[in-house]
């Protein structure tokens, strides 16, 4: 079988599309160019009613382009509205679990299975971490480890647990066992990801949390650096900023989940903390991770977000100094408690208030980038163009030197100067 599968959405996606790649590979499948696809598939998104179009329209695109393939849709999406999943003319429609059975059922749908087949389960009666093969792309200098799934947070305008369900933890030991083997493979960074890898264990016997998740995996695999998904900030404590610290092997860039900076809003939106707890938390990372780059989201526009509370917002980013800032405009999602809230903005407005947000977010940017001049960096080089091989810093800021056959290798570099959004300098 030859097939296609576009991802939208989250970094989890992403590594549950490169496990359904390894799984493929297992059963001798391989992929397809445009055009010549016998599967068509797309692991779609949920997180905003713009990311569901954008699935849908992901599905039309491939089949127009690969005429005669089986139509495949999994993932968020497809979990929260399979009814609409199908009416797209998807001949097989499966939820965000249970991937070696979607890789059967789609070689089902291509031997010619007659009916569409509609395979979506319950999410909250989940109770078992999937277990799938740990990699990455083919090509990719950066592996990625799925440790967690599920969440419990249930904000106002996130539907992904009624997409993923509650809480479920890779035991540490398994995790450990997995970061050694990709280890061995060549890979010199691992991502740590999950739907909300902050409550990390907290289903396993003993509560391990996420930094002994860590801790496993470097004393494991101490050849490799790690890098952490987003984190819940109630998570950062002093002990977990220590722990994380003495390792030796966490690169020093953590991405914030913010989504506003103004304490009403948060409010509004269900989370659990407030700002000046957030600019702690930034504080406490700084002292444990010297020059670390702080990354984060921010939703502009939130229901009943007054203009005096987007200015709270806008002072509150600019006293974090953010090294990056992903800014959205909020999307309404129905289904979601937020959808139902009074004083929804307008598209206009809530675009030039994300718009001013990325405006002092980018200063910010700038200002972090410019301070890394004169400073060493490590960084792991991935491509290489022209006689210049580039790579991501520990920090995550994208660097790229004079230089040939360093791709893969995690290489020092003094950094000389800022171009654009990316740092140049020559490797030490």
């Amino acid at each position: 079988m030859k097939y296609i599968i576009d991802t939208l959405g989250c970094k989890v996606n992403q590594y549950e599309t490169q496990a359904m790649e390894a799984l493929l590979a297992e059963r001798g499948h391989e992929r397809a160019k445009d055009g010549e696809a016998e599967a068509v598939v797309v692991n779609s998104c949920a997180v905003t009613a713009e990311s569901g179009r954008k699935s849908r329209q992901a599905l039309r695109h491939l089949a127009e382009r690969n005429p005669g393939a089986v139509r495949a849709i999994c993932g968020c999406w497809a979990q929260i509205e399979p009814r609409e999943a199908e009416e797209l003319g998807a001949d097989l429609v499966w939820g965000s679990g249970d991937r070696r059975g979607f890789v059967e059922a789609l070689e089902r749908a291509v031997a010619g299975r007659d009916e569409p087949e509609v395979r979506v389960d319950r999410p909250f009666a989940r109770r078992e971490f999937e277990r799938l093969p740990a990699g990455a792309f083919a090509g990719h200098a950066r592996a990625y480890l799925k440790i967690e799934d599920g969440c419990e947070n249930f904000c106002t305008y996130c539907v992904i647990p009624y997409a993923r369900g509650r809480v479920r933890s890779l035991p540490p030991e398994e995790a450990a066992a997995q970061a050694a083997a990709l280890a061995a493979e060549g890979y010199r960074e691992l991502v740590l990801t999950g739907i909300e890898i902050a409550s990390y264990g907290s289903d396993l016997p003993g509560r391990p949390d996420l930094a002994a998740a860590v801790e496993a995996i470097a004393d494991a695999a101490p050849q490799l650096r790690l890098r952490l998904g987003s984190l819940e900030p109630t998570a950062v404590t002093e002990e977990f900023c220590a722990r994380l610290a003495r390792t030796g092997r966490v690169c020093d860039h953590f991405h914030l989940s913010l989504q506003s900076g103004c304490d009403s809003t948060l409010g509004r939106m269900r989370r659990k903390y407030t700002t000046e707890e957030f600019f702690a938390v930034a504080e406490r990372l700084r002292r444990h991770f010297p020059h670390c780059a702080l990354t984060g989201d921010l939703i502009a526009g939130f229901p009943g977000e007054t203009e005096r509370e987007h200015e709270q917002t806008l002072r509150f980013i600019e006293r974090c100094d953010f090294a990056a800032l992903h800014v959205f405009p909020y999307s309404r999602r129905p289904g979601t408690p937020a959808d139902k809230l009074p004083g929804q903005l307008t598209a206009a407005e809530k675009a030039r208030r994300a718009h001013e947000a990325h405006a002092v977010a980018g200063r910010s940017r700038a200002a972090y980038l410019r301070s890394c001049v004169g400073m060493e960096l490590s960084v792991l080089f991935e491509t290489e163009e022209n006689g210049v091989s580039t790579g991501h810093a520990s920090n995550y800021m994208e660097v790229s030197v004079p230089g040939t056959n360093l791709r893969g290798l995690v290489k020092k570099a003094q950094i000389t100067g800022v171009s654009g959004e990316m740092l140049v300098g020559v490797a030490v």
